[in-house]
């Protein structure tokens, strides 16, 4: 696909992505009133699959009603979602993101009673993190939104503030990502990825009380630690368990399956891609290419 002939979806209408505007009082941009999904497609050299789609948009819908939104069904999201792909005809690798945002252009930061919309576009993409080479995470001083603030199970746009601040804050110091703890010192996820640790053979993530986003890649990722035959358990994390675990590495839509080398200068395990983390990054790419037949519910071809 060309980027800059990218066809997006806007209320209703299909229009170029250049020309899909809205108004600059519009009630998302001035509060940050929406919510959204990141969802990849994988090209095989025939088509696009487009991983784990109805599971995105089924809490897409969930998030826009605890959200007080309202969006199309799921069912109808998935076939715009297709036809997006198809009338952008990607030939590589690529990122959905679907949004559904307060459109009305009212004073006031209100959810009730302020009109909704609905938008996707579609945009090439390749690797968010550099799942081949270990990442240098630093323990980051902003901590995450509590989940009475603003649920980061929500994906809301105004959440993601607290997401750029961390990263920021990690690139200007040299690292590749941070890591939030949230109010109670625990470990919680990534800027934009949940994250796992190994102890002695044994794979442990915070559980979902621990104001993490409740990851579909995550779920993806028990699942198949589960089929592999590797324990895992969810369950809160403290800081240091980072610096004495075996292995880390964090997980999402965009950074795929990535590991981490270090964290706060402290070298995890021996620096390099531990045996967990390569079985689980191999087949987690197997899954999405396609390479796995027991996996292919996980595709939808377009």
């Amino acid at each position: 696909m060309n980027p800059a002939a990218a066809i997006a979806y806007l209320n209703g209408d299909w229009k170029p992505l250049a020309e899909c505007q809205v108004p600059i009082n519009t009630h998302a941009l001035q509060y940050g009133t929406g919510c959204f999904e990141g969802i990849r497609g994988y090209w095989d050299g025939g088509r696009i699959n487009l991983l784990l789609l109805a599971e995105h948009f089924r809490r897409l819908g969930r998030n826009a009603r605890m959200l007080r939104m309202e969006c199309p069904s799921p069912e109808e999201m998935c076939a715009l979602a297709i036809e997006a792909v198809r009338r952008n005809a990607p030939t590589r690798n690529i990122y959905l993101r679907p949004m559904v945002y307060k459109k009305g252009t009212g004073l006031g930061p209100v959810l009730a009673g302020v009109p909704d919309g609905f938008m996707i576009y579609v945009i090439p993409l390749g690797d968010y993190l550099d799942t081949a080479k270990g990442l240098k995470v630093c323990v980051s001083s902003w901590r995450r939104l509590p989940d009475n603030a603003i649920p980061t199970r929500t994906k809301a746009t105004g959440g993601y503030l607290n997401s750029a601040l961390a990263k920021t804050e990690a690139v200007l110091n040299g690292y590749d990502e941070a890591v939030f703890l949230n109010d109670r010192g625990q470990v919680c996820e990534g800027s934009a990825e949940n994250i796992f640790i190994v102890r002695d053979g044994r794979l442990h993530t915070p559980d979902r009380t621990a104001d993490i986003l409740e990851g579909i890649t995550r779920r993806a990722i028990l699942g198949l630690a589960a089929d592999l035959g590797i324990p895992f358990e969810e369950r809160p994390i403290a800081r240091t368990e980072l610096y004495v675990a075996d292995e880390v590495f964090l997980v999402g839509t965009g950074c795929q399956v990535s590991w981490v080398s270090s964290i706060d200068q402290r070298v995890i395990g021996e620096g390099v891609r531990g045996p967990i983390t390569a079985r689980i990054q191999q087949a987690y790419e197997d899954a999405v290419y396609g390479r796995s037949p027991a996996y292919r519910a996980w595709l939808t071809p377009v």
